[in-house]
């Protein structure tokens, strides 16, 4: 646009502004549990298994093929006597270009490949943002973690703060600029870069005031998984993996990311569980996580804070360890598709003809009862109707149960990985005469 265009632009858009009222909106959540639905009555279930069992959803918000887990744990409940001089819960208001120079010198992780990655905003999502810098509107509060080193581990609001950093310094993010469209608003400044902004509205949005609640360094890790899991400030809940992703960094969180975009995994599961609220990568850490630590040494129930010392235990391997345990991982997915076919890791009855949902609790369950296994064990469970024994497993209801509801209880971990080990041993044993 030439400079009188501009001129003519900026004054309509600061009379736009002058007339506009800031506002912000709540948002409710329905904390109904459904545990107390999962129990039998007289002939009849209180709700159909179709209706408790739904799945998880993408970051679109569309259903995916992957099982929704049931639990009987509260997002709010602690469940250790944690010293409360020791949670350390901070509260800052800073500056947008306090924010950005910390993103300039690295004391900010934001974890690109954290959140929402196949979701990410649209270039018309991230321009709304930054009108409502624009017109003084609040937007929603920052969580974040400290590191040891002071730095800040975003949890809450990173597509926020990506999309800042892309309008206000584009390479501190390694993205293309952001050029503002699809402004509900302040449709003179559409095409717009922060370079095109007057210098006085440049420092309107240097200058705008965020709250930024951090939790300090000291605070228990248990905590602080417990106090993000609450979040709902974006509308949809954080997964407990994206949760874990953004408190634990380190090569745990590249190596799930190996395996679970390999064509072994991928393959096994039909291709068809989506990635972007990291569905996949808890599926792996599972795995591991079974790997490492027997059912039989999984005691006190916090499965959240068992499969978080996973993560602090992959950070730590030798690269001959995650050789052994790429080579098992590969070698169960492979395994598990020739033996169960389209049926691997979903619940199956006898004759179903279509496909269940992926169930993350028979995943680590089969996969890693395969992994203890030989390759010539592997084969012979290939020429042997497996799946068929497999359904018969199904009606017991102790162990449809052990991968349905409360699946992180230690009761009913030993409960389905000893069913599914005897299941393969006497096949191995007796075959399926």
């Amino acid at each position: 646009m030439d400079r009188a265009t501009r001129h003519d632009t900026r004054a309509r858009a600061t009379d736009d502004m002058a007339a506009l009222e800031d506002s912000s909106q709540g948002r409710t959540r329905d904390r109904r549990s459904v545990y107390e639905r999962y129990q039998e009555t007289p002939g009849e279930y209180l709700v159909t298994l179709d209706e408790l069992f739904g799945r998880e959803t993408a970051s679109d918000g569309q259903p995916t093929d992957v099982e929704r887990e049931v639990t009987d744990e509260g997002v709010d409940q602690i469940t250790s006597p944690f010293d409360p001089e020791h949670i350390d819960i901070e509260t800052r208001t800073t500056t947008v270009d306090l924010l950005i120079s910390r993103l300039r010198n690295e004391m900010i992780d934001l974890a690109p490949d954290f959140q929402r990655r196949a979701g990410i905003w649209t270039d018309e999502k991230q321009s709304r943002l930054i009108e409502s810098l624009l017109l003084r509107i609040p937007i929603p509060s920052f969580y974040a973690a400290e590191q040891k080193d002071g730095s800040w581990a975003i949890v809450d609001g990173i597509q926020r703060l990506t999309s800042i950093a892309r309008f206000f310094d584009a390479e501190t993010v390694h993205a293309a600029p952001l050029k503002l469209k699809g402004l509900e608003y302040l449709r003179n400044f559409a095409g717009a870069g922060f370079h095109d902004l007057s210098g006085k509205l440049q420092i309107r949005l240097r200058e705008t005031e965020v709250v930024v609640h951090v939790i300090r360094r000291g605070t228990p890790e248990p905590v602080m998984f417990n106090v993000f899991a609450r979040l709902n400030t974006g509308g949809e809940p954080l997964t407990r993996q994206e949760i874990r992703h953004a408190l634990i960094p380190g090569r745990a969180r590249t190596f799930l990311a190996e395996l679970a975009e390999s064509e072994e995994f991928r393959s096994a599961t039909g291709y068809s569980v989506v990635g972007d609220r990291m569905a996949d990568r808890e599926m792996v850490l599972r795995f591991l996580a079974f790997r490492l630590t027997p059912p039989d040494g999984y005691h006190n129930g916090d499965f959240d804070g068992f499969l978080g010392q996973a993560m602090h235990r992959i950070n730590r391997f030798e690269p001959a360890h995650e050789t052994l345990l790429r080579h098992e991982f590969t070698s169960a997915m492979t395994a598990a598709q020739t033996i169960f076919g389209v049926h691997a890791f979903r619940k199956y009855r006898p004759g179903q003809q279509r496909k269940s949902p992926i169930n993350k609790a028979l995943f680590e369950t089969i996969a890693v009862n395969l992994a203890g296994l030989a390759p010539d064990q592997h084969d012979r469970l290939r020429q042997l109707d497996v799946l068929a024994l497999f359904a018969d497993l199904m009606e017991d209801t102790e162990f449809e149960r052990s991968i349905s509801v409360a699946t992180g209880d230690p009761r009913k971990v030993r409960k389905r990985f000893e069913a599914v080990q005897e299941l393969f041993e006497d096949l191995l044993e007796h075959g399926d005469a």
